[in-house]
């Protein structure tokens, strides 16, 4: 990826954060799916787990509550990041933060768990998606659970403004190759701020070599 389009990205998510807070389409004030399929891939409260494209979202605050002590949330967006660490106040020293553009980060270690509701279907250019799963390889290993959410078939086409890269569960299994068995997966229509919904596909896969 230039460093062009990096700069592009994460100014647009600055600007976003910046400027409509929670008032955003994704927003949930419970992530109950991402959190039943986390707690079920690795019930083991010390499991590591990576929230990529973490943005402001609450998912973190629920995985504390749940007792999780490895976590990690990614983002482009240090706005966001800093909106998370404000909310979270004394208990944000407990969550490891990156700021980084997933398609040039390069992962210190794998992780149990990698989570993405966020990111992959905003990659539509397939530069950018090998960037993504390269990644993913490295910062995953055997055994490690993959939970993705992205926009489903009759999701929308655009979203802040950016298109995004629609996916059904076996579509999503293609892109993502044979080093991930799919074990999971289902349809959500996720209810917006603004009374309007949006349908999302949602896959578990396990690294599988």
């Amino acid at each position: 990826m230039s460093d062009g389009e990096m700069s592009g990205r994460k100014s647009h998510w600055d600007s976003a954060y910046a400027t409509k807070g929670d008032d955003v389409s994704w927003y949930q004030p419970n992530p109950g799916r991402s959190l039943e399929m986390i707690a079920a891939a690795a019930p083991m409260r010390g499991a590591s787990i990576i929230d990529v494209g973490a943005g402001a979202s609450r998912l973190v605050d629920n995985l504390l509550d749940f007792g999780y002590t490895d976590v990690t949330l990614l983002d482009v967006s240090e706005v966001a990041l800093d909106a998370t660490r404000r909310r979270l106040g004394g208990v944000s020293g407990k969550v490891s933060w990156i700021a980084a553009d997933i398609t040039s980060w390069q992962p210190d270690r794998s992780r149990d768990v990698w989570h993405d509701r966020a990111v992959f279907h905003f990659l539509t250019d397939e530069a950018a998606q090998n960037a993504y799963l390269s990644a993913l390889k490295q910062g995953t290993r055997l055994g490690s659970a993959i939970i993705l959410f992205t926009f489903a078939l009759t999701g929308p086409a655009k979203c802040s403004g950016l298109p995004v890269q629609r996916y059904s569960a076996e579509t999503l299994a293609d892109r993502l190759g044979p080093d991930f068995s799919l074990y999971t997966n289902g349809t959500e229509r996720h209810p917006t701020p603004f009374g309007t919904t949006q349908d999302f596909t949602y896959a578990g896969f396990r690294r599988c070599r």
